[in-house]
């Protein structure tokens, strides 16, 4: 402790130029903040500070010195800072972004239930199927699905999210089940947003281009085509887990299933993050499983 008060001592006299300055700063006497940088230069066996009447100046030792302490203080300031924020409330305005199914089903009423613990805090959600750029766009937050691209952004992963290729009891007894990745282009193939759909084959990520007459950028819309027999899908298990259990559905080509397609809050980097997006992203991993249907 003695010794931390020393370097607190330098570290102020440095800063503000001056011992009396120092001793105000830190409430006590300018003879004492001389003692303690005194002896913090005898326990390190070397002159710190030139002094002279009119003013204070650094050795090179000094110069040296207080660029390693003052990450050191730098330090104490984060951690104190973190202390401080981890215990304040969220306040002030948290904007959301969201996949539209997804955001409207799970995301909103967790988002809801956020805000009635935190009255004081004032919510935006957008919910769109198209890429948002989150700083640009001034978002807060993004939740997104499947596998991230490699930037700058934190993501936090929320829950797992597997995406499952499915096809109506109907579609079958016209088509029989594939069993490798080069059957399906035998197969009516329902394509979503994206023409390509995801596999893992020996454990290494594998897209495979699908063709067929109907395409479509909804989910709702490219799961009721499934259930009247136009295709098969890939969907995520938010979509088909009711109809999978009751039978509905039927999933196929389950050993190909790729495995890293969760879904992620993602946000920016800070060097402090703040109250509203920290509590938020802890309360959406906390509760998020709680809101999805079982398989």
């Amino acid at each position: 402790m003695q010794r931390w008060d020393r370097i607190e001592a330098f570290i102020e006299v440095v800063r503000l130029g001056t011992f009396s300055a120092a001793a105000q700063h830190l409430k006590v006497s300018t003879s004492h903040i001389s003692r303690l940088v005194s002896q913090l230069e005898n326990h390190l066996g070397i002159q710190l500070l030139y002094r002279t009447t009119r003013q204070i100046r650094l050795t090179d030792a000094g110069a040296l010195y207080v660029e390693h302490c003052q990450h050191l203080f730098d330090g104490l300031k984060d951690a104190e800072q973190a202390i401080s924020e981890l215990q304040a409330k969220p306040r002030g305005l948290l904007k959301l972004t969201s996949a539209t199914t997804f955001g409207e089903r799970y995301i909103a009423p967790l988002v809801n239930d956020f805000q009635c613990l935190h009255p004081q805090l004032e919510v935006h959600m957008h919910f769109t199927n198209r890429p948002v750029e989150l700083i640009e766009e001034g978002f807060d937050i993004a939740i997104r699905m499947g596998v991230l691209k490699d930037s700058s952004l934190i993501a936090r992963r929320l829950c797992q999210r597997r995406e499952y290729i499915v096809g109506s009891r109907a579609y079958f007894r016209q088509m029989p089940p594939p069993h490798t990745l080069a059957e399906l282009g035998q197969h009516r193939c329902l394509t979503g947003s994206r023409p390509n759909w995801l596999f893992e084959v020996n454990g290494q990520r594998r897209e495979v281009r699908v063709e067929g007459r109907w395409s479509g950028n909804s989910g709702p819309a490219l799961l009721d085509a499934a259930l009247k027999g136009l295709g098969l899908a890939q969907l995520p298990d938010y979509y088909v887990a009711p109809y999978l259990a009751s039978g509905e559905l039927i999933a196929v080509l389950d050993p190909f299933q790729h495995h890293d397609t969760a879904v992620w809050a993602v946000y920016p980097r800070h060097r402090h993050l703040s109250p509203k997006i920290r509590q938020l992203v802890d309360y959406l991993a906390a509760n998020i499983d709680k809101q999805l249907p079982k398989r």
